[in-house]
């Protein structure tokens, strides 16, 4: 899918241009060199922002005012070109599909899809909700325009109540008058979040079985197990699989009428997918909590092969791996497994980053190899 990529003042990289070959390629560096930087650059392409987390003004070149990243693409993608870029000074980021300038640019989402192994990934069990929110969203998104949008409307009128229910905070005893403006953002609110939490909760029932079979693939001997985490009453339809965005609909505006006073007085909305979480078991206890540090790496890594799965399915053919040395914290065997669980997606081209030669996997030992000192690459 990626024939050639072009990076200029991203990270690092002053001025980046490489080939990549069909089946991928191996980045071979010590760390702090931009190895990591490239697969960034590669993932902007689909994700429209950093998977590292960071902001867009701060992926621009030491020194300079703007970045700029685009990629050539070959069959079976949907275009021969893709960019972006942003403009730190105007604080505006832009994206072409085949040279035209996209008037919104969410419709460049997803226009080079990939899915990124590191060890870092451990956050997704470790780190708090918004992690594991976070991945549910993309993997959705990058799955279902509907849910995008609807996402999208959601947050939009999160941030209208949450900005009435401040002044309603501020204003208290002084009369219902904003009180009623807070109410006026209900309907969209619960309407777009209905639709956002029975995707969710659909996503986690449908792949519940599939994750435990991965973990179990990947080595551990303990049962492990994913379970939709939400605030609103209608949660328990989840467990059964008969959630539907309109029964979320009509339990988030009963819980918004009932909980409006409490909200008022926090100044912030407290029910919503905006605060819901993923639980992920191990043996019926929390893996976050209980979970060895081998455990919850093979956890995050099960997440991973989770979203490689579900894109596969959505796109009929596999989205780019993007691994940076994600077997340096995994036993032999279970790098051997998740290898063979790699192979078993099909995974048509790779990118793969090590610090050393000696990294490379023996089923990885077939790709073409470049070497990445300060920015540049041999």
């Amino acid at each position: 899918m990626l024939a050639r990529l072009i990076a200029r003042d991203f990270r690092n990289f002053a001025s980046l241009d490489i080939e990549v070959p069909p089946e991928g390629l191996v980045i071979i560096g010590e760390n702090g060199h931009g190895k990591t930087n490239l697969l960034e650059a590669v993932a902007y392409l689909g994700l429209l922002r950093s998977f590292r987390g960071a902001r867009d003004a701060d992926v621009v070149r030491f020194g300079a005012t703007a970045f700029h990243v685009r990629a050539r693409l070959t069959p079976p993608s949907a275009y021969d070109s893709v960019s972006l870029g942003y403009d730190r000074s105007a604080k505006r980021k832009r994206a072409t599909l085949d040279g035209v300038e996209q008037p919104r640019l969410t419709a460049a989402l997803g226009a080079l899809p990939s899915v990124e192994f590191s060890p870092a990934d451990v956050a997704l069990v470790t780190g708090g909700p918004a992690e594991r929110r976070h991945y549910l969203d993309v993997v959705l998104a990058l799955s279902s325009r509907s849910y995008l949008l609807a996402l999208q409307q959601y947050r939009a009128a999160l941030v209208q109540r949450n900005a009435a229910l401040r002044l309603a905070q501020r204003d208290a005893g002084r009369g219902t008058a904003h009180e009623a403006r807070v109410s006026i953002w209900e309907p969209a609110l619960a309407e777009h979040g209905g639709v956002v939490v029975a995707a969710r909760q659909h996503f986690v029932q449908q792949h519940r079985a599939r994750f435990s079979e991965l973990s179990a693939q990947i080595g551990e001997r303990v049962p492990v197990s994913i379970r939709y985490a939400g605030g609103s009453p209608h949660d328990g339809a989840a467990e059964t699989g008969s959630a539907t965005a309109s029964s979320a609909t009509a339990a988030y505006l009963q819980a918004y009428a009932q909980q409006r006073p409490t909200e008022i007085r926090r100044g912030t909305t407290l029910i919503g997918p905006h605060r819901d979480d993923f639980q992920i078991g191990l043996g019926g206890r929390d893996l976050r909590t209980f979970g060895s540090a081998g455990q919850q790496r093979s956890a995050a890594i099960a997440l991973r092969l989770l979203e490689l799965a579900a894109l596969r399915e959505t796109l009929g053919y596999p989205p780019l791996l993007l691994l940076d040395d994600p077997f340096a914290e995994l036993d032999l065997g279970r790098a051997a497994r998740v290898l063979s669980l790699l192979d078993e997606a099909g995974a048509a081209q790779v990118l793969l980053a090590v610090p050393r030669e000696e990294d490379i996997p023996a089923a990885f030992t077939r790709l073409a190899r470049r070497t990445m000192c300060d920015g540049g690459l041999t």
